[in-house]
């Protein structure tokens, strides 16, 4: 892929699309830091789809979600003034954990902008790694300028959940292990929110397994991305209601677009009710504890919204960050 430019200074900072070597560069440095996590298979998935399922486990991550990745690397680029000045970011809970996690194990201050209806455990825990929380409305507010104003403000750098170069390589480097841990796949599904994992991880395919198929999942409620790669623009969708919280966006990144719509082979949605099966199924047979987000690429194979018979097949688990309360509430719907 050819070096691009964004040209909107207006509504992102005019940063690089990163490309596979960005990726490469991320894992250097994340490397020792970042876990390489486990790659899980089950019987019953298998002969369910039947393909030959490798699920990526990120809810094993550190923060639980793959998030760790982007936001660790964006800190470790920034030089040394940047540093001393912190940053800030916006997110519904994974990234606002990770970048809080992120900072203080290398000494940033780290300001967070989270919706006053986010998991509670989510807050909990950003709070917890030492980040100061900015509660917003996400419904009639704009979390984007609250935080530009508060990095103005502060001198700080803005480092959001997906439209960030070193964000997206960072994120990459999860497909690029699984990869390198099972080998050839012919289908990688991929959850989609901003577009940072799927950019990412697109990369990584792209470069690697130059054939294989590269497909990503939304939440029915909130199909923008889809929308988008079907008009070949960016469109942008009133705020969605889904119990796949850390996908409630209204549009793709603008970094993250070009990615998608070169690399990119389709884009699927599933519904509420088949991601509550899906946690279900992750709790009750495979002991490992996925939130809906981290579902969606999961329900999307097991439901056959992908063609994935006789294939080999690549899923990433995006995150495990969910309180037990919620679980246990979801786990009871039938």
């Amino acid at each position: 892929m050819t070096e691009r430019h964004v040209a909107n200074p207006s509504s992102v900072p005019s940063l690089r699309i990163p490309t596979f070597e960005d990726v490469q560069t991320a894992r250097v440095r994340i490397s020792g830091v970042a876990h390489h996590t486990p790659v899980l298979t089950s019987r019953t998935a298998d002969a369910r789809t039947g393909a030959a399922v490798f699920f990526k486990a990120e809810n094993l991550q550190r923060a639980g979600a793959f998030k760790f990745r982007g936001a660790y690397n964006a800190i470790a680029a920034l030089d040394g003034l940047s540093r001393l000045n912190g940053v800030v970011a916006y997110s519904s809970g994974n990234h606002a954990q990770a970048l809080a996690y992120a900072a203080k194990l290398q000494g940033v201050a780290a300001t967070i902008v989270m919706p006053r209806d986010a998991p509670e455990i989510k807050v909990a825990a950003t709070k917890g790694y030492g980040a100061e929380v900015v509660y917003y409305d996400r419904y009639t507010e704009d979390r984007e300028g609250i935080s530009q104003r508060l990095a103005a403000e502060r001198g700080a750098t803005l480092i959001p959940p997906f439209d960030h170069p070193d964000v997206i390589a960072g994120q990459g480097t999860a497909a690029l292990e699984l990869i390198e841990d099972v080998g050839e796949i012919d289908v990688l599904v991929v959850p989609l929110g901003g577009g940072g994992l799927l950019a990412g991880s697109a990369l990584s395919a792209r470069a690697l397994l130059p054939a294989c198929t590269i497909v990503g999942v939304e939440p029915e409620a909130g199909n923008d991305g889809q929308q988008s790669l079907r008009k070949g623009e960016i469109v942008h969708i009133p705020v969605p209601k889904s119990i796949a919280d850390g996908a409630i966006v209204t549009h793709v990144g603008h970094l993250n677009f070009p990615i998608l719509k070169d690399c990119v082979d389709d884009i699927v949605t599933v519904t509420d009710a088949q991601l509550v099966e899906a946690v279900r199924f992750f709790t009750e047979r495979m002991k490992v504890v996925v939130e809906p987000t981290g579902c969606l690429a999961a329900a999307a194979v097991m439901h056959g919204a992908i063609p994935c018979a006789g294939k080999r097949v690549g899923i990433l688990l995006s995150g495990g960050n969910i309180d037990l309360t919620a679980l246990s509430a979801l786990l009871g719907q039938r």
